[in-house]
């Protein structure tokens, strides 16, 4: 019998303490110990934050540092736990996957206490840390084969109230975007869990994946406005500037029909940016096959008036694969 998970101190102690998270070992690998901050401040709303849970999405694990560093002056009230990175051997391959079972983490919540490496802290992080929250904010990025816009992003919820509360929260960071997504592939999702024990859960997707200084600014100023929205934190929400807009929209998509993909294996030009709304034939992007002295390129267009959310950056891609995402104004 394997050894319990744990936490090596007490998250019920006032104040800022900090410990790990210790996984146990298994057959596959060592036990791992994840570094936890602890902010208690007392009564007030109960905070989870996490990140690193893809290990090639690095900006979570980067700003749920900054946030160690200045929120034990600027909390108020409260309680907030930061896991800075949840999947260590992933962001030490910078590999979305775990590079141990090349299982996805965000695929196998609540996870096992005797399976693999990857179901071990699916396990530990769902029975330890979960039952401490009301709010949970996951901390990813969407990819460094993506343009997309500083965002916050959830799926339909069955729960009319809790879908009202969670649109709510994911709108208080005031990104340029808050996208509800409609996907068939949530089976195993921490969100999922989280959203089945009624508790308010919001994914920020912070950009394409690719750090630099200036969408760090955006993505931390975005956790500013929640906490603020929270109570956690004083101060006045503002809008961040993205791309010289100080704005935001709330958007959905459907399951299948907002995906384009490539009619053939080429190399992908895009044709327009993230958030611009285009009309039913509008240029999208232009694919190049590259296996053919003959082959003329191929335009991506519009399928209808939308707005584009995500499209890749400059990329070969194959036959059926997707290279620019749509949505239309949430429908409330």
């Amino acid at each position: 019998m394997s050894e319990a998970p744990h936490l090596t101190f007490d998250l019920d102690e006032p104040g800022m303490t900090k410990g790990y998270l210790v996984v146990p070992k298994g057959a596959d690998c060592e036990a791992l110990s994840l570094p936890v901050f602890s902010l208690n401040r007392g009564e007030g709303p109960r905070l989870l934050i996490t990140g690193g849970c893809h290990g090639n999405e690095l900006e979570g694990p980067i700003v749920a540092r900054r946030l160690v560093e200045w929120l034990p002056e600027a909390q108020t009230c409260g309680r907030i736990i930061i896991v800075p990175v949840l999947n260590p051997p992933a962001v030490q391959a910078w590999s979305r996957n775990t590079p141990v079972d090349g299982l996805n983490l965000n695929r196998v919540f609540p996870g096992r206490a005797n399976g693999s490496v990857t179901e071990r802290i699916a396990n530990a992080a769902s029975r330890l840390l979960l039952p401490m929250a009301d709010t949970v904010f996951d901390l990813h990025s969407f990819g460094p084969t993506w343009d997309f816009p500083p965002a916050t992003t959830t799926h339909p919820i069955a729960d009319p109230a809790l879908m009202a509360k969670t649109i709510k929260m994911a709108e208080a960071f005031k990104l340029p975007m808050t996208l509800v997504w409609e996907s068939v592939d949530t089976a195993g999702m921490f969100d999922t869990l989280a959203q089945n024990q009624g508790k308010v859960f919001v994914c920020p997707e912070f950009g394409g994946g690719n750090v630099n200084s200036e969408a760090l600014v955006i993505y931390e100023a975005g956790i500013r406005n929640a906490l603020i929205a929270l109570g956690l934190v004083g101060g006045k929400a503002e809008y961040p500037t993205f791309r010289q807009r100080k704005s935001s929209q709330t958007l959905e998509t459907r399951r299948s029909s907002d995906e384009l993909k490539s009619p053939a294996p080429g190399i992908f030009e895009p044709r327009c940016s993230v958030l611009d709304e285009v009309k039913q034939g509008d240029l999208i992007g232009t694919l190049y096959p590259m296996d053919s002295l003959t082959a003329d390129s191929i335009d991506i267009r519009a399928p209808g008036t939308c707005i584009v959310y995500a499209i890749r950056s400059g990329a070969h891609v194959n036959i059926d694969e997707g290279v620019a995402l749509v949505a239309r104004p949430l429908i409330r």
